[in-house]
């Protein structure tokens, strides 16, 4: 998987798997642009890439406003001239409640990252492949995408819309040089999952990582780096006649027929 060369855009870069997904690109050759909304966070991504040797730019946005995700677009044709591989990753998990005490304002903002921020990246990145003839894109669903669960239904409805977002985006363009993919992990060790312990089980959030855990055939939560590595995979030549499709990584809990977690 050699990216010397080409452009890699990382949304919601400042997270774990986002990070890992920058480190990955740079480490194999890539310019990367990663963006976030949180400076600190997304700064911080980028200084790592740096100490990794990469060459990287930061540009804060906020992936629900189509102008600011022109401009992230900008900005990478700015830095770099184009983009070959975007990694469409940003995305919150809202609260655990409920569908019928949920509320309102919340749901509205897990649909607004998780689902327009996802058709804003495609939307205005797209054309950009589609002029160069060339790119990959990788969407962020979740094993949410595939199952339902309790008490979250803005984050299980927003990844469900975004692989149904995947499917047509990829037809869209397949006969114009760009393929359109999506990622689907199950728990994974970032902040995502341990704001969903604490949610799930405030007073002893460990029990929850400790039931996930259980509830997975190979015993753990994947690694961010794990779900890197399938989003290069993706973003790869050898992947070439693969597009509007979904991987699952999940240590093979959604085919053992647990009840779905989520990451990030």
């Amino acid at each position: 998987m050699d990216f010397t060369g080409r452009v890699a855009l990382v949304t919601g870069g400042g997270g774990g798997i986002g990070r890992a997904a920058a480190i990955g690109f740079a480490r194999r050759g890539a310019r990367v642009m990663v963006v976030d909304h949180n400076v600190e966070t997304g700064q911080g991504t980028a200084d790592v890439v740096v100490q990794h040797g990469g060459d990287v730019r930061f540009h804060r946005a906020d992936v629900t406003r189509s102008a600011a995700v022109q401009d992230y677009v900008k900005a990478t044709l700015d830095a770099y001239g184009r983009i070959d591989c975007f990694f469409n990753n940003a995305g919150i998990e809202g609260k655990v409640m409920p569908t019928q005490d949920y509320d309102e304002a919340v749901f509205d903002e897990v649909i607004a990252v998780n689902l327009k921020g996802v058709f804003l990246g495609l939307r205005h990145v797209l054309p950009v492949m589609i002029a160069q003839g060339s790119g990959t894109v990788v969407n962020t669903a979740s094993v949410a995408g595939l199952f339902g669960g309790p008490g979250m239904p803005a984050y299980v409805a927003s990844k469900h819309g975004v692989l149904g977002l995947t499917k047509v985006a990829s037809t869209d363009v397949a006969g114009l040089g760009v393929r359109v993919n999506a990622v689907c992990p199950g728990p994974v060790e970032t902040r995502m999952m341990r704001s969903l312990e604490s949610q799930r089980n405030p007073n002893e959030p460990e029990s929850a990582h400790k039931a996930y855990s259980a509830s997975t055939p190979t015993g753990r939560y994947a690694l961010p780096e794990e779900v890197a590595n399938v989003v290069l995979y993706l973003c790869s030549d050898l992947s070439g006649d693969v597009t509007g499709t979904q991987i699952v990584i999940d240590g093979g809990r959604s085919g053992s027929g647990g009840a779905i977690a989520t990451r990030r």
